[in-house]
């Protein structure tokens, strides 16, 4: 069997996909929960006690 018949193989989009930027937008359905730069990224990680993880793409 391939597969379960209860999971369906689209994928979800996060956060990314509500964002402008091309860059952002080629990872909205990575299953990772990104954050573009915003405060609620920097008041999420200082409330977790967790550091930023910031990519600032590629040429």
């Amino acid at each position: 069997m391939k597969g379960s018949d209860n999971m369906p193989n689209e994928k979800l989009p996060n956060r990314l996909i509500n964002e402008k930027s091309p860059y952002l937008l080629q990872h909205a359905y990575n299953p990772v929960k990104w954050y573009a730069w915003s405060s609620e990224a920097l008041d999420k990680a200082r409330v977790e006690n967790k550091p930023l993880f910031i990519s600032i793409g590629y040429s």
